[in-house]
C-alpha cells in the first residue's frame, strides 16, 4: 500500500474483530469518515492505514485504530475524527514499575469498586477512559484529558480516592469559572 500517508499499527489480536466489526461495518465506517484505506491482518493484529484525503483525517484515523486497540468501543474511538479530541495512552508500568500483582492492584484502583472511580473521572472531566492490559487510555478535549491524566496518575501513585475526588471537584470549579 504505497502512499505519502501510510502507517502500520499493531493492535492486540483480541481487538481485531472489534476494529473490523460485524460484516466489516466498523472498518468501512472508519475508512469513509477519515478518507483512508485500512488493511487488517487478523492473524498478527497488524493494521495498515493509507491516507486518501487530508493529513489531519489520516492522523485521526491512526489514533482511532490505536484507541480501538486500547479497549475503546468504535463509537468512542470515532470521537477522535473530525473533533478536537485527543488520545492519551498511559503505560501503567512507567509509573509503578514491574510486577503483575502491582499492575492488577493499580488497575483496580483506577476502575474502582463497580467502576465508580473511572466513572467519576469521566463524569468530572468529560472524557472517556479505557483500562486495558498495561495501559490506561483517555479520549477527550486536550485540557480535559490533562486533568483526567493527573487524576489517574494520582491514583497510580497511591492517592486516596477521596483526595482524587477533591482534586477533580476543584478543577471543575476552576474550569466553570472561566466558562461563559
Amino acid at each position: 500500500m504505497p502512499s505519502e500517508l501510510f502507517e502500520s499499527v499493531k493492535i492486540p489480536k483480541e481487538r481485531v474483530a472489534v476494529l473490523i466489526g460485524s460484516a466489516g461495518r466498523v472498518k468501512r465506517r472508519l475508512e469513509k469518515l477519515a478518507s483512508v484505506v485500512i488493511e487488517v491482518d487478523s492473524s498478527t493484529g497488524n493494521v495498515e492505514i493509507e491516507g486518501r484525503g487530508n493529513s489531519e483525517n489520516f492522523f485521526e484515523a491512526v489514533r482511532a485504530v490505536k484507541a480501538v486497540g486500547r479497549g475503546f468501543s468504535p463509537e468512542n474511538a470515532f470521537e477522535l475524527i473530525g473533533q478536537d479530541n485527543v488520545l492519551e495512552i498511559i503505560n501503567i508500568r512507567d509509573i509503578i514499575g514491574s510486577g503483575e500483582k502491582a499492575l492488577q492492584t493499580k488497575r483496580g484502583r483506577i476502575i474502582g469498586r463497580e467502576g465508580h472511580a473511572r466513572e467519576q473521572i469521566e463524569r468530572e472531566t468529560g472524557t472517556k477512559i479505557s483500562v486495558f492490559g498495561k495501559t490506561v487510555s483517555i479520549i477527550g478535549p486536550a485540557e480535559d484529558v490533562e486533568t483526567a491524566r493527573k487524576a489517574v496518575e494520582m491514583l497510580l501513585e497511591g492517592a486516596k480516592h477521596k483526595t482524587v475526588a477533591g482534586f477533580l471537584e476543584k478543577e471543575k470549579r476552576e474550569t466553570d469559572k472561566f466558562t461563559i
